[in-house]
């Protein structure tokens, strides 16, 4: 298998210079950028599985680059920040990201991290086994063949990240159930649920409805049950 290009990008080069140690210890090919401009002219050369965003850099910040980056690259974007906020955490989901953890950080939850967001990318473009293929799943013009990891809307493809992807699966595959914002958080991204992760899976599902709904704000695919969660009909 290619080995695995990571690209981290911060404006301190300890941080950098640490999350390579770590990284190549664990055999991925890490690459490193000092800001967010930097970042962007690396992703356009190179094909990276995952992009480690700090969020305040000079000139192009973390949200900005992250923003640039989902233009034309689905792969999970972690960022790493001292900024802990939750209005904070809810800019890095809205502008693209997948994951955010808060400096200092723990290094093993650093690779732990890495790990997961890694699995789950390559499990959504197809690059791990699959069993036999699956009916396509249909709903309202939006069609999901699993086995290839593709979402048309009206026999026009569209991109979604992982995240997105898989909240899809979930409820076309399970219509009329009612999932909370709970129960969604810890089956997608497969953690305990805090209080604030309710924004996280709001953002998703807010960037999703943008992606497959005729109306985003009149969602007729996926709607939210007030008080109770989200439901496909």
């Amino acid at each position: 298998m290619d080995e695995i290009k990571i690209l981290v990008a911060d404006d301190d080069e300890d941080i950098r210079d640490v999350i390579e140690i770590l990284l190549n210890s664990e055999g991925y090919q890490v690459y490193k950028a000092k800001d967010g401009q930097e970042a962007l002219e690396m992703m356009k050369e190179n094909t990276f599985r995952l992009v480690i965003l700090d969020i305040m850099m000079p000139g192009l910040n973390g949200y900005q680059a992250c923003v640039e980056i989902r233009k034309y690259s689905m792969a999970p974007i972690l960022f790493l920040s001292a900024k802990s906020q939750d209005s904070d955490k809810t800019l890095c989901f809205s502008s693209g990201g997948d994951d955010y953890m808060s400096k200092p950080f723990s290094y093993n939850e650093l690779v732990s991290r890495v790990k997961a967001l890694l699995r789950r990318y390559m499990v959504y473009k197809g690059d791990e086994n699959t069993s036999e293929p699956a009916e396509a799943l249909k709903v309202d013009g939006v069609v999901i063949d699993e086995q290839k990891r593709i979402v048309t809307v009206d026999d026009a493809e569209i991109d979604l990240t992982d995240i997105e992807f898989q909240l899809l699966v979930l409820l076309v595959k399970n219509r009329g159930q009612v999932f909370s914002a709970e129960r969604l958080y810890e089956t997608i991204w497969k953690e305990s649920y805090y209080y604030s992760a309710n924004n996280t899976v709001m953002v998703h599902m807010r960037n999703l409805r943008k992606k497959i709904e005729k109306d985003p704000q009149n969602p007729q695919i996926i709607k939210t049950i007030w008080g109770k969660g989200y439901r496909c009909d």
